[in-house]
């Protein structure tokens, strides 16, 4: 059986986070078909236990730990020697080494590699260069540093700035080096091609995906919320700066003015690893911070909708797709929503100014709570996992045909 070196900058395992989402269909997918050698990190001590998981879809693992105190050691390298912080980060001789033992390997038929930042091991590696290799990308990943320097103080604007110059360049050496680099959406795709014009013949979109039958919202679940309680919940990794981003700015914008209307708004911040600033959004009223949650359906189903202020977004946002899934109405910014098609009769409100969203978000609560039925059908029929997999996947198989 043909081999497939799949390799992820963080442990695909559990599902619980956008990344994680995407990297653990995409490898269950491909293991159904091919030989699944991972090589990955664990960042967070607790997702050790999940080791195990893997091995009912992949038959050889590297799963190294990845400390955060290497932040500061591998940034004094990278800066020395001019490549992104973020690729220095993941430099490992262990994990090259692991990969080179594969270099000898008949049966390896291709490499997909998840993120750009494990892509440094196909260009350090001793393996044989017709061995197709897609880079999935998902995002551009130079521009969201770029968005991070326009919206950052001196002197860390001059950090991002410098981070999304150099990480372009890597990005499209990569893109040179891939059979095909692709992104989580048309959209981003089409980013690329302008930021990379050499390599646009080689440049696809990927639909993502959503598990409409486990984010459903005909199953029971207890309501999480307190009688009364008109919430609107914001769900996410709470570490991750564009989230954190987000809700700070709807709390400091938005959530006075809809408190003075309605007394019995909530505004649900749902999701693990709140930073300090997340933590002290709570304490205004009306806010609250559950940090991590053993299901977020019940969050979803009882809310009277998902709120996503997003101000810098990349890709497609899972969290948006759950909330359809969901059959919640979602109130966010077009930032939020990009790459996603809805039909003109779901309930999705667009807005990117404070007054907008004020005045949709007192709409929305004036009404009774609207069932999202548009949204879930529209997620169901262009938003599955497997369907839109199988087109990846002929991707690769015809380049591992070839290359035969």
């Amino acid at each position: 059986m043909r081999r497939l070196l799949f390799l992820v900058h963080r442990i695909p395992y559990p599902p619980n986070k956008g990344d994680k989402i995407s990297s653990f269909n995409i490898l269950r997918h491909f293991s159904r078909t091919w030989k699944i050698a991972l090589g990955t990190y664990v960042d967070d001590p607790e997702d050790w236990q999940y080791v195990e998981n893997l091995k009912e879809y992949c038959d050889d693992c590297c799963i190294l730990p990845l400390p955060r105190s290497r932040k500061l050691t591998s940034s004094v390298r990278s800066v020395l020697t001019g490549e992104p912080l973020s690729i220095g980060y993941y430099r490992n001789q262990q994990m090259l080494d692991w990969l080179n033992g594969y270099s000898q390997d008949p049966t390896v038929g291709g490499i997909y590699v998840y993120g750009s930042s494990m892509a440094r091991f196909v260009r350090d590696a001793e393996l044989p260069p017709e061995t197709p290799f897609i880079l999935g990308a998902d995002d551009v990943d130079s521009e969201k540093f770029a968005g991070y320097a326009e919206a950052s103080a001196w002197p860390m604007s001059l950090v991002y700035a410098r981070e999304s110059r150099t990480l372009l360049e890597f990005e499209r050496e990569m893109a040179r080096r891939s059979s095909m680099t692709v992104f989580i959406s048309e959209h981003e795709a089409s980013l690329f091609r302008r930021r990379a014009p050499d390599c646009a013949d080689k440049i696809m979109a990927r639909k993502h995906g959503v598990d409409s039958d486990y984010f459903d919202p005909a199953r029971d679940y207890e309501n999480p919320y307190k009688s009364g309680e008109r919430v609107f919940v914001f769900t996410g990794a709470m570490d991750y700066r564009p989230n954190v981003d987000a809700v700070a700015w709807f709390c400091k914008e938005v959530l006075p003015f809809i408190r003075n209307q309605f007394e019995s708004f909530r505004f649900y911040i749902v999701g693990m690893n709140p930073s300090a600033e997340v933590k002290r959004l709570g304490e205004l009223p009306g806010v609250i911070v559950t940090g991590a949650v053993p299901d977020v359906r019940p969050y979803l189903k009882y809310a009277h909708c998902a709120c996503l202020p997003l101000q810098i977004a990349r890709g497609i946002q899972n969290k948006a797709l759950e909330a359809l899934a969901m059959s919640l109405p979602v109130l966010g910014s077009r930032a939020a929503m990009t790459g996603i098609v809805t039909p003109d009769d779901a309930a999705v409100y667009l807005a990117d100014d404070p007054a907008s969203m004020i005045e949709k978000g007192l709409e929305l609560l004036a009404a009774d709570r609207i069932d999202n039925i548009s949204g879930r059908e529209c997620v169901r029929a262009n938003y599955n996992w497997d369907t839109n997999l199988r087109h990846l996947e002929s991707v690769l198989d015809g380049f591992h045909k070839a290359a035969q």
